[in-house]
């Protein structure tokens, strides 16, 4: 018999408290960039375009770590994948397009930052970086320690964000000193991402048996629950609960086939995306660089 995911209640299925810290982001934004952006050099207000980016990624962000999706992720490896996809792959390239140069570069500008970001965006060492890790974070035995405390989940989850935006800085910087990959290079750099993440979704889709105890055993996976379901929650419903087939319809096999395969659709719309934004600024530009054709001479009469 299937239940429904209700039976955890509010605070599993939508995160209160971490609703109010995006939203305090999202004040945070409006404030800087708007009524307050005197106080950082007295900058043109950030466009309407970068605000929808931003609002964007904020909704996302809540949408796949705080809205039911994060307590589903625990249950089928199917929304687990969309969660990263989505996390790793889209909220980055909307916070970077929605900040504006002049705040990355007080952010970028801060003493321990601009080491790290000067030499963690070199683009050999952001795609080993992210992809490196996305992959490991995957081998099941780190994915089980990964899940083990809230502490260690978050760590884990905020250094793979962190290596996103490394990756993706060079592709889309708005700061011309970290902008440094010619077109033909960004096109390079985004197949070779393509590439490098494919043998971690190949690893999930072809594999013949479930890879994660997490979604196998009923120890792990109660471990896994008590990352977003309180623990007087959990402990009541714990004697009727036997894995995360109770929730549903799909084999483990089965959901663990389709996490792989929507992980690699949703990354390459993802860079596929990025790539169509590179060609055309590509094109655009050259268009504007092609001398104009000279003008007809007057016709005699």
């Amino acid at each position: 018999m299937w239940l429904d995911i209700q039976i955890f209640g509010f605070r599993a299925l939508w995160s209160p408290y971490f609703m109010i810290f995006i939203a305090l982001i999202a004040l945070a934004y409006f404030l800087i960039t708007g009524p307050y952006r005197h106080k950082f050099g007295n900058h043109d207000k950030v466009s309407v375009k970068q605000q929808v980016s931003f609002y964007t990624a904020m909704l996302c962000l809540y949408l796949v770590k705080g809205a039911p999706i994060d307590l589903l992720s625990h249950i089928t490896l199917t929304a687990h994948m969309i969660q990263m996809a989505v996390y790793l792959l889209v909220v980055p390239i909307l916070i970077i397009k929605g900040i504006p140069a002049w705040l990355w570069r007080k952010a970028i500008d801060l003493p321990v930052i601009r080491p790290i970001v000067k030499i963690g965006t070199k683009p050999l060492i952001s795609l080993l970086l992210f992809n490196g890790l996305f992959s490991f974070y995957h081998i099941p035995s780190f994915f089980e320690f990964a899940k083990s405390s809230p502490v260690i989940h978050s760590a884990v989850h905020g250094l793979l964000l962190f290596a996103a935006f490394l990756m993706f800085f060079p592709l889309l910087s708005p700061i011309k000193e970290f902008d440094r990959m010619q077109p033909l290079l960004k096109i390079g750099y985004i197949f070779a991402n393509s590439v490098l993440i494919t043998p971690a979704c190949a690893l999930i889709i072809f594999a013949s048996e479930p890879l994660y105890a997490t979604y196998t055993q009923g120890g792990a996976w109660m471990q896994a629950m008590s990352l977003c379901v309180p623990t007087d929650v959990l402990q009541g419903l714990a004697p009727g609960l036997t894995g995360p087939e109770m929730f549903t319809p799909l084999s483990i096999l089965t959901d663990q086939q389709l996490g792989g395969i929507i992980m690699k659709i949703i990354q390459e719309i993802t860079y596929g995306g990025v790539l169509a934004t590179i060609i055309f600024s590509w094109i655009r530009r050259e268009g504007n660089t092609i001398d104009p054709l000279p003008p007809k001479p007057a016709e005699s009469h």
